[in-house]
């Protein structure tokens, strides 16, 4: 089984092929424990709560049949081992990446348990953000030097890593081609903050499994690695 993470920017009906693959691995081991279909766990810890869960059931369930088992919480919420007990696949989904590894933060060693044990996960934006070793935040700016686009409503943020899921080795950020996120993730290469990552373009999903990296959709995977005097900048495409 595999982890898939898409990097945000897919929420419609349109957007289903992305998930396809999520959803065929949640059926395989949905009918292995004997179930027709898989019961899929989706967190949602977003500001608007049960609209926002109800969104991502809608775009899932255009890419295959399961049976949601849903937790959703608005800032400041947390989940705990019901929401993931007894399930054969689990999403999480996006908001402020900050409050979503927070609110998640109770379960990750069963989220590690369980994936290790062959559950597939999916992460859409702060969700995939969240599954590395190292949780990026979202700030831009690097000893108070400003390394990628400011949000408004956070002038000044810094950019801050803290323990994710541990699920992949290598940090994860989002929607990169889309804010300009690139030149924060070279940055923090370069810096020693991260020691490598991947930066997902929206409307993309990089799916992580035995047979090494898959990406599916339209945009690029950006991979930055440390290098001689600098950082390698490289993409992968579908």
């Amino acid at each position: 089984m595999s982890v898939h993470l898409v990097g945000g920017g897919a929420l419609s009906a349109a957007h289903a092929p992305l998930y396809e693959p999520f959803l065929a691995e949640a059926t395989a081991r949905g009918r292995a424990a004997g179930r027709e279909r898989p019961r899929v766990a989706v967190l949602s810890l977003h500001p608007a709560g049960v609209q926002q869960a109800e969104v991502l059931v809608d775009v899932l369930r255009a890419a295959g049949d399961f049976e949601p088992h849903v937790t959703a919480a608005e800032r400041g919420g947390s989940v705990d081992l019901a929401s993931i007990a007894d399930v054969d696949a689990i999403v999480v989904g996006g908001g402020i990446v900050e409050e979503v590894r927070a609110g998640i933060e109770p379960v990750f060693g069963e989220l590690r348990r369980q994936v290790a044990s062959g559950v597939p996960y999916l992460g859409v934006s702060a969700g995939a953000m969240i599954a590395a070793e190292g949780s990026l935040g979202g700030g831009s700016r690097i000893d108070g030097v400003v390394v990628s686009p400011e949000d408004p409503s956070e002038p000044g943020e810094e950019f801050e890593v803290e323990a994710g899921i541990g699920l992949i080795d290598v940090a994860v950020d989002a929607h990169v081609a889309q804010r300009g996120n690139l030149s924060r993730l070279v940055a923090a290469v370069e810096a020693g903050l991260i020691e490598s990552a991947l930066g997902i373009d929206e409307r993309t999903a990089l799916i992580v499994g035995e047979g090494g990296l898959r990406v599916v959709g339209s945009g690029s995977v950006w991979r930055v690695l440390p290098a001689d005097g600098g950082v390698l900048v490289s993409t992968l495409g579908a």
